[in-house]
């Protein structure tokens, strides 16, 4: 039996974006003794990571790879942009499509950035008109579900604007999006995907994951002065012979297999969502997410509040909400001091937005747990 971790691991809740409420059972796998980065067991984790890392991505056939990689998910958006060429366009509609527009120029290459207003999706003529008239362009940034706003864009429209530009590869980042909404690498024709553990994963940072296709996989060949560490080559190439190049967060890489495990067998999912193993229960946890969305949507109406993104970019794991009326930074404090944490606007929408994390393993129950809270917190704000 494993000793007792020695501190109340319920203390907290996290509804920020990320990192997220990560299960007590999970923490306690992190308190496993470390193992041989070379030996077989190790090769028996990294093995348990693959067909559910494929549910997770969306895959079905073998023109896509996955793989593991200790960094952040910021250090796969610098291994993605180190194997796609020199010509990026970035879309940048906030923070994180802002950070990968901000790396892929420290590292020397031809960057143009495509804005998009905050709180809104691309435009697919404007995107093509760009791609026609700016390109060529070896690859597009996107970043899916744009963390720091709450905007979800659709790739499968960017996908069919790309089919027009074949040597364009598509990079998406899905950090806050994988295991919280369908991806599907093939029907979206993505080249490189990337995600960190901490949000709708439900993990501890520490850790990344890709699914990468063999265009990307060529393209990343041809490329001279890769370096080391983020050699998108040696890092998928390593996992697929389950041998990482430099010594891997093992406790992570074990948490992760049985986090995926518990998906892919549906063992979080409320009784309202009942699943089959496999496919049908990770489509169960991104039904979870959606119905979190909608009641939390329905709350803050109920308020006269309203999302921050447009209508057809609402993200089904981060809802970023107006202010309006309320003092975000006492509405904070105050569901702070009942238990629960959310997170503020990011950056320029700090105290104009706040932001609230329904991913992961939450449940709808314990949403509703918070939400009562809020309600407390703005009666005593308003009586005050």
């Amino acid at each position: 039996m494993r000793p007792s971790l020695g501190f109340d691991i319920l203390s907290a809740m996290l509804w920020i974006p990320g990192p997220t409420y990560v299960r007590p059972s999970i923490l306690e796998s992190l308190t496993q003794p470390p193992i041989g980065h070379r030996s077989a067991e190790m090769v028996e984790i990294i093995e348990r990571l693959d067909p559910h890392l494929a549910l997770a991505f969306g895959l079905e056939d073998g023109d896509w790879q996955v793989a593991a990689t200790t960094s952040s998910a910021t250090g796969l958006m610098e291994a993605s942009l180190i194997g796609a060429g020199e010509r990026i366009l970035c879309v940048v509609g906030g923070a994180f499509g802002k950070r990968w527009a901000t790396i892929a120029k420290d590292l020397g290459k031809d960057v143009q950035i495509l804005q998009v207003p905050a709180g809104e999706v691309v435009n697919d003529m404007l995107l093509a008109e760009t791609l026609d008239m700016d390109g060529p362009f070896d690859a597009l940034t996107l970043v899916v579900n744009e963390t720091s706003t709450g905007v979800y864009t659709d790739p499968f429209p960017i996908a069919r604007v790309l089919q027009a530009f074949p040597d364009t590869l598509f990079l998406a980042d899905v950090v806050s999006a994988i295991a919280g909404t369908a991806i599907s690498l093939e029907r979206n024709c993505i080249d490189f995907a990337l995600a960190g553990i901490n949000k709708a994963l439900a993990l501890p940072p520490g850790i990344a994951v890709c699914g990468v296709s063999e265009a990307f996989m060529d393209r990343a060949r041809e490329q001279s002065n890769r370096g080391f560490y983020l050699d998108p080559i040696r890092i998928v190439e390593g996992h697929a012979k389950r041998k990482t190049p430099t010594t891997p967060c093992i406790t992570l890489y074990r948490a992760l297999a049985e986090q995926l495990e518990d998906i892919s067998a549906g063992v979080q999912l409320p009784s309202d969502f009942a699943a089959e193993p496999g496919a049908p229960a990770w489509q169960a946890r991104f039904d979870v997410h959606t119905a979190m969305q909608t009641r939390t949507l329905e709350w803050a109406a109920g308020h006269g509040l309203e999302p921050f993104p447009v209508p057809a970019g609402l993200s089904s794991t981060v809802s970023c909400i107006r202010a309006g009326h309320v003092d975000v930074p006492s509405l904070i404090s105050g569901l702070k001091e009942r238990g629960h944490e959310i997170g503020n606007g990011y950056g320029e929408l700090k105290n104009q937005t706040f932001r609230i994390g329904h991913m992961g393993d939450h449940t709808p129950e314990q949403l509703e747990e918070l939400l009562t809270a809020a309600d407390e917190v703005l009666a005593a704000t308003a009586s005050a």
